[in-house]
């Protein structure tokens, strides 16, 4: 009991107030719980990592302490953190791209006089974008198609989300053919240009793409992929009607499509919509599903980060050494009374846009990055995962 005093009284009282993040303080407490604890004192075996390594050395001399202090390793294992021994990959993985990152900034922009010119690449770039952008949506179509109706409030879900990628590819298309312009002295090249052909040279989507666009941490060849690939999986459910299962990481504002399947939950049986979460079941398949459900919605595309999905067990598990990523297979979002979910037995895994972890609050009162808590069946106590900081994302880096 003593030990939960001193964890409440750091990580509530003292840091607690700095840590305004819900997600950060359960880390908080969840790493105090590790070290709080009577063992500490009472137990001589106590160890704070499954090697060992790490302990309260029992009562003995100044120079017992001293030689205990020189044994640790001079670099510590990410167990001591109650992270997978692929976090440190992880931690070499960015140090690397931020390395890189500032070499890429001192690199000069005239010619060598051997190759293509700066102005070339990025003209030839240019191009290459625009022939893979398709055309702005028809909005006046799609919702004469998929009118705002009470009872399939995904009508309202997909025009809202048609109207968010017009703006986007309006710009992209826009500037591309700007950038192109000023390259030949046709227009001026002004500071947001200057500043798009400075990104667009060391492979970045620039920032003016970026203050229209959803999250994202791809590099530019990659992020177009991705940006085709959302604009493919609308014009499909435009054409074809709405899917079976849903790419969640196609969405612009993930959000309000989770609004929307609750929506269309809560007007079907007249429950109030503030008395409504999510309840989730992973299926077997993969991607694509026979049928859709009776209530709720299926969605594919997320990925986990930590940790794996067994799919014996149909349950989280330990990741493989040096496999940072498992995909996870079609997820079943079936809305429920809030008073009927069961917390037993599973891990309330957060959603992240973007491995980055971190948003802003919008002007919708949502988080930019942060999408929901999933509930994932899982053997192990929810400390153990949130200690090894798993995760699930909609999308990865690269």
């Amino acid at each position: 009991q003593s030990g939960h005093y001193g964890r409440d009284l750091t990580g509530e009282c003292n840091y607690g107030g700095r840590v305004t993040d819900d997600k950060d303080r359960r880390l908080l407490i969840s790493v105090m719980d590790r070290f709080y604890t009577p063992d500490v004192v009472n137990d001589d075996s106590f160890t704070f990592s499954p090697s060992g390594d790490y302990y309260a050395p029992v009562d003995g001399q100044y120079e017992s302490y001293l030689e205990y202090i020189r044994s640790l390793p001079l670099i510590p294992n990410p167990e001591v953190f109650g992270l997978h021994e692929n976090a440190d990959i992880t931690k070499d993985q960015q140090e690397t791209n931020n390395l890189f990152d500032s070499i890429l900034i001192t690199l000069p922009r005239q010619a060598s006089g051997v190759g293509k010119s700066p102005q070339d690449v990025i003209t030839a770039l240019a191009n290459d974008i625009l022939s893979k952008m398709p055309k702005e949506f028809d909005e006046e179509k799609a919702m004469k198609k998929y009118p705002v109706v009470y009872a399939e409030s995904m009508n309202t879900v997909l025009l809202q989300e048609l109207k968010r990628f017009n703006t986007l590819i309006v710009v992209v298309r826009k500037s591309l053919v700007d950038i192109g312009k000023a390259i030949k002295g046709l227009v001026v090249m002004s500071q947001e240009l200057e500043a798009m052909f400075a990104s667009m040279l060391v492979g970045k989507v620039p920032d003016l793409w970026d203050a229209k666009s959803y999250p994202s941490l791809k590099p530019l060849g990659s992020y177009i992929l991705d940006l085709v690939a959302r604009l493919k999986f609308f014009q499909n459910w435009i054409t074809k009607g709405i899917p079976k299962v849903f790419w969640i990481s196609g969405f612009y504002f993930t959000q309000s499509f989770l609004t929307g399947a609750t929506q269309n939950f809560a007007r079907k049986y007249k429950i109030p919509i503030d008395h409504l979460t999510f309840d989730f079941e992973v299926m077997e398949s993969e991607e694509t599903m026979d049928g859709k459900p009776e209530d709720g919605v299926y969605v594919h595309g997320l990925f986990i980060e930590g940790a794996i999905w067994d799919r014996t067990e149909k349950m989280m598990g330990e990741a493989a050494p040096k496999i940072l990523y498992d995909t996870i297979p079609v997820v079943w979002l079936k809305p429920a009374e809030k008073k009927n979910i069961s917390k037993e037995g599973i891990y309330e895994a957060p959603v992240y846009k973007t491995s980055e972890r971190r948003g802003t609050l919008s002007t919708t009162g949502h988080s930019t990055n942060f999408v929901m808590f999933m509930m994932m069946k899982s053997d192990k106590p929810q400390e153990h995962w949130v200690n090894r900081g798993v995760a699930l994302l909609t999308q990865l880096d690269d």
